[in-house]
């Protein structure tokens, strides 16, 4: 007997934005490395990053101990060079397509750093920041992909976000990030958004 298999990817995940910033559908992980956006700012930009802890390694605590302060030295050698830092982003997509919150939209969180769009410096003041689980040097996942529009989309239902860009267009010669692999026509299609 001959069975037809059909392959249908999965749905994109469903997500509301709520009136304190937080997303419904995320895993809410709090972040101390935030605060207010400066007055009248609103976000403007979505920018992607990627990120993982240890380099090149996937699916541990280490963006999340990063995110929160709780990176701990002794567990690999690039943590005690990194340890000191205090940064966040809002969202973090991991490979599988978990969507964790570290800092609500209504807050600047600490992820772009110095920074200019379009004339503009210290782009934290008027944009979102998701981190991607990934590197440089490899494609991301067809669920990062889905997660990543549906928030998108889920952000735009309530926000001005007028662009998504990466981390290497506001911060040329600093940044890579989300580098080669990223792929810019459907980020674009599926949010919406232009760079």
């Amino acid at each position: 007997m001959l069975w037809r298999l059909n392959y249908q990817p999965a749905s994109p995940p469903a997500f509301q934005l709520l009136e304190d910033g937080w997303l419904d559908g995320a895993r809410r992980l709090p972040s101390p490395n935030h605060d207010e956006r400066g007055e009248g700012m609103a976000p403007e930009l979505l920018v992607i990053h990627n990120i993982s802890l240890p380099p090149y390694r996937y699916g541990g605590l280490g963006v999340e101990q990063l995110f929160q302060n709780r990176l701990n030295p002794d567990e690999h050698p690039f943590y005690a060079e990194i340890q000191h830092l205090r940064v966040s982003s809002h969202f973090f997509i991991r490979r599988s397509g978990e969507l964790q919150q570290f800092v609500p939209v209504t807050r600047r969180a600490w992820h772009a750093g110095v920074s200019s769009w379009q004339g503009r410096e210290r782009c934290n003041d008027f944009s979102i920041g998701v981190e991607l689980e990934g590197c440089d040097f490899e494609p991301f996942s067809e669920a990062q992909y889905r997660t990543l529009q549906a928030l998108a989309l889920a952000l735009r239902r309530q926000l001005p976000l007028r662009a998504v860009i990466g981390h290497e267009h506001i911060a040329p010669g600093r940044k890579t990030d989300p580098g080669p692999f990223f792929d810019w026509a459907r980020a674009e299609a599926d949010s919406g958004l232009q760079r």
